[in-house]
């Protein structure tokens, strides 16, 4: 038996896989979300260890992150916690072949990447061979997928369809939730409960009204508060007779050579240094700051060691450790109780798994102490982002291959021609001009202006102001949520040396829309706000230097969303200039599908064989796609449809230009060959929900102009379609978002 004893979330976690995998009715994929800290490698081996004990002829492949050593940590703990159970790595399966009742653990990047610690060829090629041998010997497979979120199976996806493995089981404490398989959540609640992660998680506890002048920095206050909490935690660790120094982690953003020695100056003034080394650091040799930290041998640690002196030891001497985006997986070091997450620009985005690192008691148990049994963040990041996958990564895909009649088909389609593209700068001034002064009705009083502009939300001075979460948290998904906290005002003095890299961010952002450099577009804005800069006739606020940084990077959002605006103003739509090619179907085509859908329908008239209704859920795609392919399947004047790409030079692209003359790319959604042989060109967009429209694309109005015309010129059909109370129109006369225009019609009038 495992010489362990379970928790009881633990041994139910383990008989929902034991059962699942030992159900004949039971999907083959399955998903264990399990918290960072819930002993999920117990869960794993004790699982094992029961499922082998019915199914000896089975296989197992645990499958590992590259970063971390993962693999030779989880199979370190199967030899201690289960020491009957035989265990191997990658190099044993090419060397003797599979044998029944091992787990062999493995290191993705063995299989998967090129270079360093990747497989030969040779080598590789004798692991698919094992794999044949395996199953000649009628052995079964069972496929672990550890830390499933940082791993794209597409990577080794060859190697795992080789496998044919009767269950694949993926963990993770962020994992991507597939429509299909099994799942199974371990509650926070329930590991709480046994003591294994601490009760709540602090956010900026002690801060309220923060305001800083331009003489101090953010950072030094985030330190110093830390350094008071970790103060407080030694003391009452002292008073429980536990030989436990706490340790705060201080996260970097990847762009932070410049802060990195800010805060190592700052912690020796407080007297934290490598030579003493109460302070370490943790960072890949990828900048000078990198380079120089790990020059100093007294900083560097190695998060992975297990030697004597480990900084994860309960009682090792660092008590700050410095380190870069996320700590490598697996990393467990119950006494890191702190963490400062520092930022470079004002709009970051916290992801809040790095959290976990935090949440581990050092003895699997709580003190009945506040300062003890919780965590603590300290950081001015305004977002937090809990998931780490997006929605289009939690889908298979499935191969298809393109009829024989639809090979014949050719088409044209639109590239940019760069030897036109041209901006006119004075232009795009004068649009901007014109749309801040018509949009706020503004006049030639500056100070008449600031005031109405302050009245329709923007905000003005020489302080950046922010707000930022605060408040004391159960789980991690209230934290993304904020349901238990509140919110501190954050009032920072503008610097202009130090707030550059804020403002040369904004301006970065909002050059995107106008398509001019990072110097003209802050031409533009300066003419337009700032005093004594440009052409008096377009001065709009006379704004100090620093009131300017203020403005511009305060009011961020509200000027992207003015710049987005102008840009899909379709008053000044003109051609564009383009090249043509012609373009055939791709022979082959991936789409996602949703595996295990109930009832699955080929659609015949999809110019590819094999694609099924299972690759158009609501999962998938919108309503008004997928009303309008199973429209298309049902009318008898369609004999092809194809659904064309989003980008990429194999697809149908046709070339529009915004209010700013920039030229851009738009992949009309479908392609549609009648039996009559015209061709449609059709784009679906959002229709409308209780008399409100459900279109998001800004630049719609644009692209049905772009559409039109380039329909014209090579002699096609064409058509924007919408859905509405589950019917569809089609407009192909004048654009206009209004579904009660006449422009909008039935589809089945029409088509």
């Amino acid at each position: 038996m495992i010489g362990i004893t379970l928790k009881n979330f633990q041994e139910r976690a383990v008989d929902f896989l034991f059962e699942t995998t030992t159900n004949i009715n039971s999907k083959p994929k399955i998903v264990l979300k399990s918290p960072t800290g819930s002993g999920k490698t117990v869960i794993l081996i004790a699982y094992i260890e029961k499922y082998l004990t019915y199914h000896d002829n089975t296989v197992v492949c645990w499958l590992c992150p590259g970063r971390g050593n993962l693999e030779e940590q989880s199979r370190e703990k199967m030899q201690r916690f289960a020491p009957s159970l035989k265990t191997a790595d990658v190099l044993d399966i090419i060397n003797s072949g599979f044998e029944a009742g091992t787990t062999y653990f493995i290191n993705w990047e063995m299989i998967t990447k090129k270079g360093n610690r990747a497989l030969n060829e040779s080598e590789r090629k004798n692991l698919f061979e094992r794999i044949s041998e395996a199953h000649r010997k009628k052995l079964n497979f069972l496929i672990i997928i550890d830390e499933e979120h940082q791993n794209n199976t597409s990577k080794a996806d060859d190697v795992i369809s080789s496998m044919n493995a009767l269950y694949e089981i993926r963990v993770s404490a962020t994992p991507t939730r597939r429509v299909s398989g099994e799942y199974y959540e371990i509650d926070e609640l329930d590991v709480i409960d046994e003591g294994l992660i601490t009760r709540f998680m602090y956010i900026n506890d002690g801060l309220d009204y923060v305001e800083i002048d331009d003489l101090s920095h953010e950072t030094d206050l985030l330190l110093e508060k830390a350094n008071e909490v970790r103060k407080q935690i030694a003391q009452a660790y002292k008073e429980e007779g536990e030989n436990i120094r706490p340790l705060v982690l201080v996260q970097f953003p990847s762009l932070s050579d410049a802060l990195i020695e800010h805060v190592e100056n700052k912690l020796n003034d407080m007297g934290y240094t490598y030579e003493n080394k109460l302070l370490a650091s943790w960072f890949s040799a990828e900048t000078t700051a990198d380079k120089k930290l790990n020059s100093k041998k007294l900083g560097k640690i190695n998060i992975g060691t297990t030697e004597e002196d480990a900084i994860t030891k309960a009682d090792a001497t660092p008590v700050f450790m410095l380190f870069k985006q996320a700590i490598s997986t697996g990393w467990d070091c119950p006494r890191a109780k702190i963490l400062v997450k520092l930022r470079e620009n004002m709009s970051e985005v916290f992801e809040i798994q790095t959290l976990g690192r935090l949440r581990r008691m050092p003895n699997a148990r709580h003190y009945g102490r506040d300062i003890l049994d919780c965590s603590f963040l300290y950081t001015f990041d305004e977002k937090y982002k809990l998931e780490v996958i997006n929605a289009g990564n939690a889908f298979e895909t499935q191969r298809v291959f393109l009829k024989e009649e639809p090979r014949s088909i050719t088409l044209v389609k639109e590239l940019r021609d760069q030897d036109a593209d041209f901006v006119d700068e004075k232009v795009i001034r004068t649009r901007v001009f014109e749309h801040f002064r018509d949009t706020y009705n503004l006049t030639g009083k500056k100070d008449d202006n600031k005031v109405r502009m302050e009245i329709r939300g923007f905000i003005f001075g020489t302080t950046l102001k922010q707000s930022y979460l605060k408040g004391k948290f159960s789980t991690l998904r209230s934290i993304k949520e904020g349901t238990a906290g509140s919110y501190g005002q954050l009032d920072i003095e503008v610097n202009t040396h130090s707030h550059g890299i804020d403002l040369q961010h904004n301006i970065d952002a909002l050059k995107k829309y106008i398509g001019l450099s990072y110097s003209k577009t802050n031409q533009v804005l300066k003419t337009l706000f700032l005093r004594d800069f440009g052409n008096r006739n377009y001065k709009l606020l006379n704004l100090s230097l620093r009131e300017y940084y203020a403005f511009v990077i305060n009011n961020i959002d509200q000027l992207k969303d003015d710049f987005a605006k102008i840009s899909s103003d379709a008053r000044n739509y003109a051609a564009p200039f383009s090249k043509t090619v012609d373009l055939k179907i791709p022979l082959e085509e991936h789409y996602r599908y949703s595996p295990y859908e109930k009832r699955i329908d080929e659609l015949e008239t999809n110019v590819y064989k094999g694609y099924n209704s299972s690759m158009i859920t609501d999962f998938l795609r919108s309503s008004s796609e997928r009303l309008f392919e199973w429209y298309c399947e049902r009318n008898k004047n369609v004999k092809y449809i194809y659904k064309n790409g989003d980008s990429g030079q194999q697809y149908l692209s046709i070339v529009y230009t915004d209010a700013f003359f920039k030229q851009r790319l738009f992949y009309p959604d479908y392609v549609l060959k009648m039996t009559d042989g015209s061709i449609w060109l059709i784009e679906t967009k959002g229709g409308e929900r209780q008399g409100e429209s459900a279109n998001i694309d800004i630049q719609a109005e644009n692209k049905f102009k772009a559409l039109s015309d380039f329909a014209k010129k090579h002699d096609y059909e064409f058509g924007f379609v919408r859905d509405k109370d589950s019917r569809l129109y089609i407009n192909n006369t004048a654009y206009s978002e209004d579904m009660s225009n006449d422009a909008w019609v039935l589809l089945e009038d029409v088509l």
